[in-house]
C-alpha cells in the first residue's frame, strides 16, 4: 500500500477511536459509492453522523476543515445519499456532518473536531 494510503488509514482509525471515547459509535468506515466515499458513519444517540477525516503534516496553509470545498461537500452528500438508500434503517435518523482533522505525526496528533462543519441546507442556498 502506497505511503500516504496507509497515512490515511491509520488517521481514519485514530478518528474512530477518538470519536468513539467521545460517545460515538462507528457505524461503518469507507463506505464506496460511484459517487463518493464516506470516510467514517458513526451515531451519536439518534444522529446519524457522517465524518470527514482530514490528515495534514502541518496546518500552516490551511487548516484540514478548510480543505473541504463545496465540490467535496456535494461528493459527501451523494455518498450519504448511497449509504442511506443501503442501510434504509437510517432513512428518517437525522444528519449531521463533521470533521476531524489530524494535523502532525500520528504519534503525537493534534486533533480537532468540527461538528457540524456543513449541512444540507448550506447546499441548497449556493
Amino acid at each position: 500500500m502506497a505511503r500516504h494510503l496507509e497515512h490515511g488509514r491509520d488517521a481514519e482509525q485514530l478518528a474512530a477511536r477518538y470519536l468513539a471515547r467521545q460517545g460515538l459509535s462507528l457505524v461503518a468506515s469507507n463506505h464506496r459509492a460511484r459517487v463518493g466515499e464516506l470516510d467514517l458513519v458513526m451515531r451519536e444517540g439518534r444522529t446519524l453522523v457522517i465524518v470527514e477525516v482530514r490528515a495534514r503534516h502541518s496546518a500552516q496553509v490551511a487548516t484540514p476543515a478548510q480543505t473541504i470545498d463545496r465540490h467535496k461537500q456535494r461528493r459527501i452528500i451523494r455518498a450519504t445519499q448511497h449509504f442511506i438508500l443501503c442501510n434504509r434503517q437510517y432513512r428518517d435518523w437525522p444528519l449531521r456532518f463533521d470533521v476531524v482533522g489530524i494535523t502532525g505525526a500520528l504519534d503525537a496528533p493534534q486533533i480537532s473536531w468540527l461538528r457540524a462543519a456543513f449541512s444540507l441546507d448550506d447546499m441548497a442556498s449556493r
